[in-house]
């Protein structure tokens, strides 16, 4: 999720944990310990851009990294705050130990998951929510800042706390159905267009849980659709965007090729441009809702030098017109 949603969260499990003995120091600290994870993107300053994304919410979004850490934190937040003669270094411990731990259990939920398992390498992605989402933050937000204004001793305090801990898991619930709704939609409305396929994936599509893209996997190529929970429409299916994995074949040995397969957890095609190819990872949908001609956002350019070995460049969607594209989805979300 984004950093001010890790920070809520950080804030709001703080004060769960602690917030009675020491205020609001621990939704301070939770809002520091909650984006610390996130760290990682600083990666992109000591390793190549492409395994830089490929360690992204690795090792940092972890379980290990999570009992590792907190006793670090909890040391120094003990050696900071003596006065509170109360709180041990357990307590401290014990605070950051689940304020690092929820921060990679809610980006879980994204698309692009989290290796909570760590060192395993498989990757946790649920992909029930986007990575921005005001109904999920907004009023996670307003019920935990309320509850920073009242005093530890207040009861209140702790009850708008625990109230924005339920009312923003009930909503991440929500969209667990939500998917499972628009998962049944897109699997019956296949089943009754005679569309064979290997594997069928869902997500929602930006700031919002009504509208739902899927990836549809088959055979020789994937197939893109969009449904609405507002929907009274038929589903339509795009044209089969073609696998084209082979032409891959001659540099499939390469470590810069295995990252990016890798990366793209599979979900990946291949076009071939005179001299270049260009690696389609299509997991993260496409700019705009034309199912045939929008491009889809996440691309490589691949380019073999006279000896064979590939370069790669990541290019960048065009976004300049985005409040456009906004709209659209509003529309499509709406059901029109």
């Amino acid at each position: 999720m984004d950093s001010l949603t890790q920070i809520v969260l950080g804030a709001s499990v703080g004060e769960a944990v602690l917030g009675k003995k020491v205020g609001n120091r621990a939704m301070l600290w939770g809002a520091i310990g909650g984006t610390i994870p996130d760290l990682d993107v600083f990666l992109k300053y000591f390793v190549d851009d492409i395994t830089s994304t490929e360690m992204h919410r690795g090792f940092s979004h972890s379980l290990v990294f999570a009992i590792l850490i907190a006793p670090v934190l909890g040391w120094i937040a003990k050696k900071i705050h003596k006065k509170f003669k109360g709180v041990t270094f357990k307590n401290w411990s014990w605070m950051f130990f689940w304020i690092v731990v929820t921060h990679p259990l809610l980006d879980a939920h994204t698309s692009w998951g989290t290796q909570f398992f760590w060192p395993f390498e498989y990757r946790l992605a649920y992909q029930n929510i986007f990575v921005v989402d005001p109904l999920y933050t907004v009023p996670f937000l307003i019920l935990v800042a309320i509850a920073m204004f009242h005093k530890k001793e207040n009861p209140r305090r702790n009850k708008f706390n625990k109230a924005a801990l339920i009312v923003s898991s009930s909503y991440m619930l929500l969209t667990l159905v939500f998917k499972g709704v628009s998962h049944s939609a897109f699997h019956n409305e296949l089943e009754n267009q005679n569309i064979e396929y290997v594997e069928l994936d869902t997500k929602p599509t930006p700031l919002n849980t009504i509208l739902w893209n899927a990836f549809i996997e088959t055979e020789t190529g994937y197939r893109t659709a969009y449904f609405s929970l507002f929907d009274s429409q038929k589903i339509q299916f795009s044209d089969e965007f073609k696998k084209n994995h082979e032409l891959l074949n001659p540099y499939i040995d390469q470590k810069v090729v295995q990252q990016l397969i890798k990366i793209s957890a599979g979900w990946y095609f291949v076009e071939k441009e005179e001299n270049s190819f260009l690696f389609w990872d299509i997991r993260f949908g496409q700019v705009g809702i034309d199912l045939n001609n929008s491009p889809f956002i996440w691309c490589y350019k691949l380019t073999p030098n006279e000896n064979g070995q590939i370069g790669v460049e990541r290019l960048r969607p065009d976004f300049k017109n985005m409040k456009g594209m906004l709209t659209t989805l509003f529309n499509r979300a709406k059901g029109n």
